[in-house]
């Protein structure tokens, strides 16, 4: 790769020293920049003066909790995507990873290839400084690059998830976002919520917060048996 800009940086957070040698080994073979850590403490001092393109974060660390970190991150820096790192696969820890604004989470031991494919997804995915970040419709203002809404110049409290599901229908405003494709945008996991109705419960919270009248909303409605649309 010699003479050649990487194709993103990527920061790997995690203790075990031969994952982080297995990573940059594979990791930079295929064109990124690796920066590593083997704490939260050590990550902190990199993330002060460095802004990876996307950060791989193991959720037990010998100095902290990788789900309060993400969480940390993703208020910090809204668009960084986070790739949750874990030996644990109950639908439960996962669930929670997501829930804390998470982008993908993948169980130890993994598949590099898998790996490679889903960083090059949550990248395509990752809001670009070209694009609009600032949506409005009627008295919904949307800052895509804060992660904010106001609702008649009041600012309205959303979960990340409730916000990257709000985003991802703006950003779409006008046309029909079935639920596989935000389900396969937000959630990564093709098993995960292939069960549940937590999209719907997502768009139910998200119409009480910004809707005048979430029995008849304005914004965030439905096109029955096939997904949701943006009017605005």
């Amino acid at each position: 790769m010699e003479g050649k800009a990487p194709v993103a940086t990527l920061l790997a957070i995690d203790d075990d020293p031969d994952i982080r040698k297995v990573l940059k080994a594979n990791l930079e073979l295929h064109g990124f920049a690796l920066l590593t850590a083997d704490s939260l403490a050590a990550a902190r001092v990199l993330l002060a003066d460095q802004r990876p393109d996307l950060v791989l974060l193991d959720l037990m660390l010998p100095d902290g909790d990788g789900l309060e970190f993400c969480c940390t991150l993703k208020s910090r820096y809204p668009n960084l995507p986070v790739i949750m790192l874990s030996a644990k696969d109950k639908v439960s820890d996962k669930v929670i990873g997501f829930e804390l604004g998470a982008d993908d989470y993948m169980v130890k031991p993994f598949e590099t290839s898998e790996l490679l494919a889903r960083i090059r997804a949550r990248l395509r995915a990752a809001p670009s400084a070209l694009q609009v970040s600032v949506l409005t419709a009627g008295e919904l203002t949307i800052d895509l690059r804060n992660e904010s809404v106001t609702v008649r110049g009041t600012e309205v409290s959303l979960t990340p998830k409730e916000f990257q599901v709000l985003a991802c229908l703006a950003e779409n405003r006008n046309n029909l976002v079935s639920r596989e494709e935000i389900r396969r945008r937000l959630w990564g996991d093709s098993q995960l919520y292939s069960w549940s109705r937590v999209i719907d419960v997502h768009i139910q919270h998200l119409r009480r917060k910004i809707e005048a009248d979430p029995t008849a909303p304005r914004y965030i409605v439905t096109v029955p048996g096939r997904g949701y649309r943006f009017e605005g």
